[in-house]
């Protein structure tokens, strides 16, 4: 099993910054993309920000310019460091994670709780 846990969600005013850390553990054989999601009340979860195990990243149109998206393969975590925050960014954040587990071929999604970021104007 694997689990992944997220932190650093809160309240912010328009134009502030917020910092969104989350760590994989568990039998992990390694971790494919990581990233981060999102999802405002009556709307679907969208993805905000991407990151391949190279490096690679690939970022929302509307969140592109503002958030920046990190990970240490190493520690097998991943950060979202969020800038000029705007009310419309206020949405509970989760965490993904494309895993191969230990001692299989296959890959599996895993996500976190969710961690809530509210932007007010």
């Amino acid at each position: 099993q694997v689990h992944l846990v997220e932190s650093g969600g809160g309240l912010v005013h328009a134009g502030g910054s917020l910092r969104l850390s989350c760590a994989a553990s568990g039998s992990i054989g390694s971790i494919d993309a990581m990233g981060w999601y999102r999802q405002s009340p009556g709307k679907q979860r969208e993805l905000a920000a991407t990151i391949t195990s190279g490096g690679s990243t690939n970022y929302a149109d509307s969140v592109e310019g503002r958030f920046t998206i990190s990970r240490d393969n190493a520690r097998n975590t991943v950060a979202l460091q969020m800038n000029s925050l705007l009310p419309g960014d206020t949405a509970v954040y989760y965490c993904h994670a494309r895993v191969r587990t230990v001692g299989t071929m296959w890959r599996s999604d895993y996500w976190g709780q969710g961690t809530q970021v509210t932007v007010s104007s």
